[in-house]
C-alpha cells in the first residue's frame, strides 16, 4: 500500500480584500484588529499573518492591488473558526479593508528552498543574526543552509525592530514541512518568521 503524503499542521487561509490602501506600517494595526475579531488567535501555537503584497515605495501609505489578499498561517484545526472574519470590515490606521468572500484555505507544500520576507533580529548584526537562527534550526533538528537577505527596520513599539529576509535550502521533505509548521523567530502575527517556497536562492543572496 502506497504511504500518503505527510501534511503540514498549519494551513494558509486567504480573504480576498477590497480597499484603496493601507499604511506602509502596517503590522501592529492589523494584528490589533486581528486579535480583535478572532477569540484566541494570539494563543493559537505557531499562528501567523503574512504579509499584504502592496506597491512598492517610500511614501507613508502603500496602495493595493486587486491580488492583494490578507493570509493568515494557523493551525488546521482552527480553520474554521476564521470564519467570523468573513464580510468583516478592518479599521488599519484610518484605512478601510473589507474582507470578500469566505475564507479559501491551501495545505503548505514542502520545497526543498524556503523563504521568508522577514525575520526579527536583536541587532543589526547579520553574523549574530544568521548565528542565532542556525542555533535555533538545530534545536528545532532542522538542516539547511541559511542564506540571509537585506536588513529591515519595523515598527514595534518605542523603537524600530530590526530583521532580515533569510533563505533556507537543501531542505528535505520532512525539514521543509518542519519549518513551515514551525517558522523561525519571534512576532508570528507581524508576519516575521514565515516561509514559502521560492525558487532562487542567488536572488535572495542578491538583495542589498
Amino acid at each position: 500500500m502506497a504511504m500518503a503524503d505527510p501534511r503540514s499542521e498549519m494551513v494558509d487561509v486567504a480573504f480576498a480584500l477590497a480597499g484603496k490602501a493601507v499604511p506602509r506600517e502596517y503590522r501592529r494595526a492589523l494584528s490589533d484588529a486581528l486579535e480583535a475579531r478572532v477569540p484566541g488567535l494570539a494563543d493559537w501555537p505557531g499562528a501567523g499573518v503574512h504579509r499584504i503584497n502592496v506597491s512598492a515605495g517610500a511614501g507613508r501609505e502603500a496602495l493595493l492591488s486587486g491580488r492583494s489578499r490578507l493570509t493568515l498561517r494557523v493551525p488546521r484545526t482552527q480553520v474554521d473558526a476564521l470564519s467570523v472574519l468573513t464580510g468583516e470590515t478592518l479599521d488599519i490606521g484610518g484605512q478601510t479593508l473589507q474582507l470578500d468572500g469566505p475564507p479559501r484555505p491551501r495545505d503548505l507544500l514542502p520545497h526543498g528552498t524556503l523563504y521568508a520576507h522577514l525575520v526579527a533580529a536583536a541587532s543589526d548584526d547579520e553574523a549574530a543574526f544568521l548565528a542565532a537562527v542556525g542555533g535555533e534550526l538545530q534545536r528545532l533538528g532542522i538542516a539547511g543552509r541559511c542564506i540571509c537577505g537585506r536588513l529591515q527596520q519595523f515598527d514595534y513599539g518605542a523603537q524600530p525592530q530590526p530583521g532580515f529576509s533569510l533563505m533556507v535550502d537543501g531542505l528535505t521533505t520532512a525539514h521543509a514541512l518542519r519549518l513551515l509548521d514551525l517558522g523561525v523567530g519571534p512576532h508570528r502575527l507581524w508576519g516575521c518568521g514565515l516561509f514559502v517556497p521560492h525558487k532562487s536562492a542567488a536572488a535572495v543572496g542578491g538583495e542589498r
